[in-house]
């Protein structure tokens, strides 16, 4: 029997704002093994999925906070801590997702520097911030032990309809793989999911008809499909990987 030994550890999960989502996923699929996770909202959004956790048996807490502010990262550690202990696995699902274009193609909306300030803000710097409040935290506790998760998109490299969205993974991604370089010695694995399309919601019946038929396995790809991937990556099994991508799509992006 594999064990991930991943028991009594405490996760913080961000992007928890729906029960749907890839985020709620994740914090499901480590929740069954032992974890214990803190779910980031954002302000005013319904908190389902602690109740549901809760009453499966699991151990959950929840904190709405706004992570574009600058001292979001140590109130969420800080509560982590406080309620959880201390935080050895980070889940970072941030990036918004507003469509935008620089030729008002496809009904996306046109570039703005708003628009390119809010993709960043939240898709870029939050995620930042919050990995190095991880590492600061690892550092000062002598922890030997971690597991960075950030989740990103398989057409970051460049995409029609989405460029604010495409450019802040692409930063993303480069962050990650500065921070598996700089976090190896202490311990800490930084990795990346790149996901293809997700059955969360938000795609048009047409654009999620077309997507399953140019897919290599015939599909959509659901929540699930990413969070087992998590769990993997959170997991004693996956020990020797970091500063991975993993492009989870079904195969619609091989490499």
């Amino acid at each position: 029997m594999i064990d991930p030994r991943l028991r009594d550890r405490v996760a913080v999960i961000t992007g928890c704002d729906t029960a749907l989502g890839i985020s709620a996923a994740i914090a499901r699929a480590l929740a069954r093994q032992q974890v214990r996770p803190l779910l980031i909202t954002e302000p005013g959004a319904d908190d389902h999925l602690t109740p549901a956790l809760r009453a499966d048996g699991h151990t959950a807490e929840a904190l709405a906070v706004d992570l574009t502010d600058p001292h979001a990262p140590q109130q969420v550690y800080d509560t982590a801590e406080a309620r959880l202990g201390p935080v050895e696995i980070l889940v970072l699902n941030t990036a918004p997702s507003r469509l935008d274009t620089f030729t008002r193609a496809r009904g996306a909306e046109e570039l703005t520097a708003t628009g390119i300030d809010a993709h960043h803000e939240r898709g870029t710097r939050a995620p930042a911030l919050l990995i190095a409040e991880h590492h600061r935290r690892h550092r000062a506790r002598r922890g030997e032990w971690g597991r960075i998760i950030t989740l990103s998109t398989d057409v970051s490299d460049g995409a029609p309809g989405q460029v604010s969205r495409a450019a802040a993974a692409h930063a993303l991604e480069s962050l990650s793989r500065s921070a598996a370089q700089e976090f190896g010695p202490t311990g800490i694995t930084v990795n990346i999911i790149a996901c293809g399309a997700v059955r969360t919601g938000w795609l048009h019946r047409d654009d999620a008809a077309r997507l399953a038929e140019t897919s290599p396995l015939g599909r959509l790809g659901h929540p699930d499909d990413i969070a087992d991937i998590a769990a993997f990556l959170a997991s004693h099994q996956a020990r020797w990987l970091t500063g991975q991508t993993l492009y989870a799509g079904g195969g619609r992006r091989m490499r």
